[in-house]
């Protein structure tokens, strides 16, 4: 074997990971502060009793109009105050996410109003049931680190109490972490009640969080009452919160990328201030869906570059200011699971992975995410895991050089029976649905396509896989809470 050096090599640089940046330090620092002049100068309006009385209370300014504009020294006193790092744990404690600075966590989407049905090729409502195949499919694949509903649940007995029937069919279809979502403050408090059952009581809770809160906001620097109060009910109880501005480029926000950035960071240090007033300390992952509109001007596109720019710059500039972040990925504007919807998937799962988003969320969404679909889940979990093998980098080092075994096989000799091709070999991506075989081995096995091999093994996760039982005594509790929120009188 070739001596191992033992030479000290001075001013090296090495990469672990691939890198990746679109801002410099400058170019956040710019961004930052004209988000600070937006808030001095034009502040968010805002309608909620409380909020406007925590504001009156403070050195902000709170105008007729119930316009608030926060000086500086406001926002940088509860930037201060928000954890750098926080954790998501699934009820059984087995899976876990870490929720700090470039620890990458996939997901699914959220209430999707359709989901693709595989029989009939076409979009329907979604149901409970659906719901529940979801979650079981997100509990089986390696890649996806936690679940949210997929689909809503539109055959709930009242339209005001979906989401507790949603908690209910993702947690005991899923062991992993969950990021639900809430009609109002009083459906995200029954979700809250019904975790705490399984995790032993508010104080576990707030330890160790089975749920993050998606709190989606459509209306830039201007909440409404239901989202108000659903983000200080969590800043009130230590639920973790992920926080999501969204607008549509030259329609709600700027057309120009630096100004959307400008407008959404605005949004995001003032959700920042505000829950801050509440109470101190409470776990925020702010994020942000800025795009373009689809031709019709119906939906925000979830397939555009734009998308993927800003998300990657919203996340670098998070970070910067030392937040917790999130973004959309893994969705499409395609129809069906088809090449757009591999193409558009592909580039926000890599861009996300690059910049290092803490939770990426909507995967397997398509049409914008008013559609889920359960093969666009089994794609995307093939393609982290191909993504993943690309950010891994490349090590360079004394055992990867194989100095030595080069030497030992020699010029024209064979390394599949080296045991060092062994150990490597092992560190490969295989894949499961990806086809590598030769024109005629594929023809011989039936020419089939990637989704005539992608139907038969959603099938076969949704035949096999049973996820681990929740204790029969929490369920029937947790319905006592669901059975009161439907038999309440309006």
């Amino acid at each position: 074997m070739l001596e191992k050096t033992m030479l000290i090599k001075m001013n090296q640089q090495a990469y672990e990971t691939t890198r990746f940046q679109i801002l410099t330090g400058d170019q956040i620092q710019q961004i930052y502060f004209a988000a600070l002049d937006v808030l001095e100068i034009s502040g968010a309006r805002i309608f909620h009793e409380e909020a406007l009385k925590l504001f009156a209370n403070s050195d902000a300014v709170v105008s007729d109009t119930n316009r608030v504009r926060i000086p500086t020294t406001m926002v940088e006193q509860a930037l201060s105050g928000c954890p750098s790092k926080s954790n998501l744990t699934g009820r059984n404690g087995k899976r876990s996410i870490k929720l700090q600075k470039n620890e990458v966590a996939f997901g699914s989407g959220a209430d999707a109003r359709f989901v693709y049905d595989r029989k009939s090729g076409q979009p329907r409502e979604s149901t409970f049931a659906d719901v529940e195949a979801a979650a079981r499919i997100v509990d089986y694949l390696p890649r996806l680190d936690f679940c949210m509903s997929h689909g809503l649940v539109s055959d709930a007995p009242k339209a005001k109490t979906y989401d507790r029937h949603q908690f209910l069919a993702m947690v005991k279809n899923c062991t992993k972490p969950l990021v639900v979502t809430s009609v109002d403050a009083e459906g995200l408090k029954d979700q809250w009640e019904m975790a705490c059952l399984i995790r032993g009581g508010q104080k576990e809770f707030r330890l160790s969080p089975l749920f993050a809160t998606y709190i989606r906001s459509d209306s830039p620097l201007m909440s409404n009452n239901e989202t108000v109060a659903k983000l200080l009910f969590a800043a009130e109880m230590g639920i973790p919160a992920v926080f999501t501005p969204c607008s549509a480029l030259g329609v709600t926000a700027p057309a120009s990328i630096a100004g959307v950035l400008v407008q959404t960071l605005a949004d995001a240090l003032f959700t920042v201030v505000l829950c801050g007033l509440k109470k101190p300390g409470m776990p925020l992952i702010l994020g942000g869906i800025q795009t373009v509109m689809s031709q019709a001007k119906e939906t925000l596109s979830y397939g555009s570059p734009e998308l993927h720019l800003t998300s990657a710059a919203m996340t670098e500039i998070y970070k910067w200011l030392g937040l917790l972040n999130s973004s959309a990925g893994g969705c499409t504007d395609a129809k069906i699971v088809d090449e757009q919807a591999a193409s558009e998937s592909v580039m926000s799962i890599y861009n996300n992975m690059l910049a290092g988003t803490n939770l990426v969320h909507q995967v397997g969404c398509l049409d914008g995410g008013l559609t889920g679909s359960l093969s666009s889940l089994v794609m995307c979990d093939e393609i982290i895991a191909m993504i993943k093998q690309i950010v891994k980098g490349i090590q360079v080092t004394d055992e990867t050089l194989a100095l030595d075994i080069l030497k030992e096989v020699g010029p024209g000799g064979e390394f599949l029976s080296h045991d060092h091709t062994y150990d490597h070999w092992k560190e490969w991506f295989r894949p499961t649905i990806i086809d590598r075989s030769n024109f005629e081995a594929w023809s011989q096995a039936g020419s089939k396509t990637y989704n005539d091999r992608l139907e038969p093994e959603v099938d076969r996760i949704l035949e096999s896989h049973a996820p681990e039982p929740l204790d029969e005594n929490i369920v029937q509790e947790m319905k006592k809470i669901i059975n009161l929120a439907d038999n309440k009188e309006v």
